[in-house]
């Protein structure tokens, strides 16, 4: 099975990326080339769940890949291999685990950038959201790109090319791969083949997951995923009382703060206890206590960054929960105005018909407006519950 295999419904974009590195094969080999066809950046663009990370690191493998002849990203090679698993020595890969990505970071990975490949053929830097890029840290990007190393490459991943997502400097200098939502035909076949899903329930998954290739894997195989899909998606018709309000505000926070507990509480215990045991927690001889002293400043700036991974994993699953509404309010529109079009939650039809028959097309694009406006205020960092409970409120009111 090839690298490509996981890029689901990309086809124009696996034929570009494909040239693109046969082209970089040749450059290294010394062989004349298509012009234009290899280039030193690129800039891939999608919606959530299209695949933009899975995609650049479907091509960095396909660069580093070590199969003699035939087309490049053989997916059987260590370097293919240890490409996809993360462990290639000449791949960088940039995951934010906080809300922005610091200028102290990006600098020091533009030192590393500048180093010819040690094993490999390329050296590959991998920065997936390159939208949470703070102002510094894209300058420091911005000069990198500029001046690129012979044979280094840098792969970027974003919402899209606009300003918002990614400076226009920095987006001139780029190439573009603009990814679309997969089909849902597509999705169901991957889920099934692939992860060994059973065909009725990955149809379900890729139905209801919103073009979201790891939500629907999420969906058919997390029955906790589910249930909160279901708890989400109950809250428009159950605001029958004015108390209703808060009650499902409190309980989507108290889902999203255990989100971040669940995903992140081994990861920050094992950080903690390895740092202690690095700054010298339990150890004897000379230089143990300056260095105990010492390790509590490092304790504090990991449990800052731990602070943040746990805010941003709290605000995705909100979101997550945001955009389920979004999705609830937008069928209830398609209904009423009988748009031959298919519904984003088909399992919840019969909701959505009795939604419909109750609300008004302007009350419904109220309520709609209303979940907009909530994930804008959570990206202006207001408080979650304030926010939630905003909204719950304009969508009890219509």
């Amino acid at each position: 099975m090839t690298v490509w295999a996981d890029v689901v419904g990309q086809e124009h974009a696996v034929e570009v990326l494909s040239t693109a590195a046969e082209a970089a094969a040749d450059l290294v080999a010394g062989r004349p080339t298509t012009p234009g066809a290899m280039t030193h950046a690129w800039l891939f663009t999608g919606p959530p769940g299209s695949g933009r990370s899975t995609a650049a690191r479907a091509f960095a493998a396909a660069l580093q890949c070590e199969a003699p002849g035939g087309p490049r990203g053989c997916g059987e090679c260590q370097a293919c291999r240890t490409t996809m698993h993360g462990t290639h020595a000449d791949v960088r890969l940039v995951v934010p685990e906080g809300l922005s990505i610091s200028v102290a970071e990006m600098r020091a990975l533009v030192q590393v950038s500048a180093k010819r490949p040690t094993t490999g053929r390329w050296q590959v830097v991998i920065i997936e959201d390159a939208d949470r890029l703070t102002e510094g840290a894209a300058n420091a990007l911005l000069k990198a790109v500029e001046e690129p190393p012979d044979r280094t490459v840098f792969l970027l991943c974003a919402p899209s090319d606009h300003p918002d997502d990614i400076s226009v400097t920095i987006r001139s200098r780029c190439r573009a791969i603009g990814l679309r939502t997969p089909a849902t035909a597509a999705i169901a076949e991957v889920l099934e083949h692939r992860d060994g899903i059973e065909p009725a329930t990955a149809q379900w998954a890729a139905s209801v997951c919103g073009g979201h290739i790891g939500r629907a894997r999420r969906l058919a195989t997390d029955p906790e995923a589910r249930q909160r899909r279901e708890s989400v998606l109950a809250i428009p018709l159950g605001l029958r009382r004015f108390g209703d309000i808060f009650s499902s505000a409190d309980a989507l926070v108290k889902a999203a703060e255990a989100d971040a507990v669940a995903a992140n509480e081994d990861r920050n215990a094992a950080e903690t206890e390895a740092l202690k045991t690095a700054m010298g927690a339990g150890g004897t001889g000379k230089g143990t206590a300056s260095a105990t002293r010492g390790a509590a400043g490092a304790l504090k700036e990991l449990e800052k960054r731990q602070k943040s991974r746990a805010t941003r994993t709290q605000r995705d699953s909100l979101d997550l929960a945001l955009v389920d509404l979004m999705g609830f309010y937008r069928d209830v529109l398609v209904t009423r105005s009988r748009a031959d079009v298919p519904l984003m939650h088909p399992d919840r039809a019969n909701d959505i018909t009795n939604a419909a028959s109750m609300w008004t097309s302007e009350s419904t694009l109220r309520r709609l407006e209303a979940v907009l406006a909530c994930r804008d205020a959570l990206q202006q960092n207001v408080k979650p519950r304030f926010a939630i409970e905003a909204m719950i409120t304009s969508m009890h009111r219509g």
